[in-house]
């Protein structure tokens, strides 16, 4: 039996990536700030799918919780076989913002956590010759966008190096790139979406089902369904100055 460890996995993409796994037959590492929603996310998972289910609470903005999870990892007599790096939240936050704190909680979360856990899980997998490591970025990180997008385009850029460090050694990692998911991370971060039409948005289960089909392929980079591959093509292709408008348009729809 192998097992997944999933960060931030009892609600949006994380809980359709905790399903769609267990679906594969993966047991599970479950680890996020809620010690009660992990137990109930734990017991309904491990019912409907006949899988073992493991909590570890932990706030990935906290170095000592990072440090648990990372030894989580790299225990050779629980080996876990695939990561997802998922643990994030809205960043509803300007680069000019004076507030100092919110800036370094996000980096902490979504920039250190990520490269000390993808490290630890790297470092164990390549010495067993095998595994695999999904860090969720975001089409953010094409765009210039508040202080959300540098993050993830930090995400996506560490997730490249990472794959090129671990080219050959049986371990792959791949970066998705999502655009709109129906989760609550934007009613969490206070983000205003009803200018967002219905028809680009995705199911966060669909999103899981696309990226593990990538990263069965060593794909290093996951854009789930093909009109935000579209999106993504116009991103990286445009000229650099109507990227940036079509960010100050966005950030503005979104005020």
């Amino acid at each position: 039996m192998t097992t997944a460890l999933v960060t931030g996995g009892t609600s949006g993409i994380g809980a359709a990536f905790a399903r769609a796994l267990a679906e594969r037959g993966h047991d599970l590492v479950l680890v996020a700030r809620d010690a009660d929603r992990l137990a109930s996310v734990a017991a309904e998972l491990g019912d409907r799918y006949g899988v073992g289910v493991e909590t570890l609470p932990a706030d990935l903005a906290v170095r000592d919780d990072v440090l648990v999870v990372a030894a989580r990892l790299a225990d050779a007599e629980r080996p876990v076989d695939v990561l997802v790096n998922n643990a994030g939240y809205g960043l509803h936050v300007k680069l000019l913002d004076d507030d100092l704190p919110a800036h370094e909680r996000a980096i902490d979360v979504m920039c250190l956590a990520v490269l000390a856990l993808g490290g630890a899980a790297g470092r164990a997998m390549r010495e067993r010759g095998h595994g695999t490591i999904i860090n969720v970025a975001s089409l953010a990180a094409y765009i210039s966008q508040g202080a959300y997008s540098p993050i993830k385009a930090w995400v996506l850029a560490y997730s490249e190096g990472l794959a090129n460090e671990l080219h050959g050694s049986g371990v792959t990692v791949t970066a998705v790139n999502p655009g709109w998911v129906r989760t609550e991370f934007h009613d969490r971060a206070g983000i205003t979406t009803s200018s967002i039409p219905d028809f680009v948005w995705v199911e966060p289960d669909r999103v899981a089902r696309e990226t593990l089909a990538d990263a069965d392929k060593g794909r290093a980079i996951s854009v789930p369904t093909k009109r935000w591959k579209l999106q993504k093509l116009l991103a990286r292709h445009a000229p650099r100055s109507a990227v940036r408008l079509a960010s100050r348009m966005l950030s503005r729809s979104r005020e």
